[in-house]
């Protein structure tokens, strides 16, 4: 499988954006998909998931409440839609695949692949 992501770019505080993911592969639908985000310094975090068929879905604190993740896996993707953006927000955000979903933050070591991220600047 094989992830790319966009959508990322400079927006000011209180806007808004969505970021896309576009996975290709036979059996990509069949995954679990997660969002991660990495600020300058600091560890890479869990934002958010769905399961393969779009019902489950889980988020960070952070992202409740402002954030909504969602696929069409009759395009392959996976969509994060960021509301009410905060200076905080700025990092790079990728996307990411595991076989199985569950409730909670993903661990990195759990992901089976890597999207290449796309930078997301929120001004204040």
């Amino acid at each position: 499988v094989q992830l790319q992501a966009s959508g990322g770019g400079l927006v000011q505080a209180g806007g808004s954006l969505r970021l896309s993911c576009a996975a290709s592969g036979r059996t990509s639908s069949r995954y679990a998909m997660g969002w991660f985000r990495q600020a300058p310094g600091k560890e890479r975090e869990f934002v958010a998931s769905i399961n393969a068929s779009g019902v489950r879905k889980d988020y960070s604190d952070s992202a409740k409440g402002r954030f909504a993740i969602s696929r069409d896996n009759a395009k392959n993707t996976v969509y994060l839609q960021m509301n009410s953006l905060k200076f905080e927000d700025t990092a790079v955000y990728y996307c990411a695949a595991r076989q199985s979903f569950y409730y909670g933050s993903w661990g990195l070591s759990a992901i089976n692949y890597w999207g290449e991220g796309t930078l997301v600047t929120v001004s204040s």
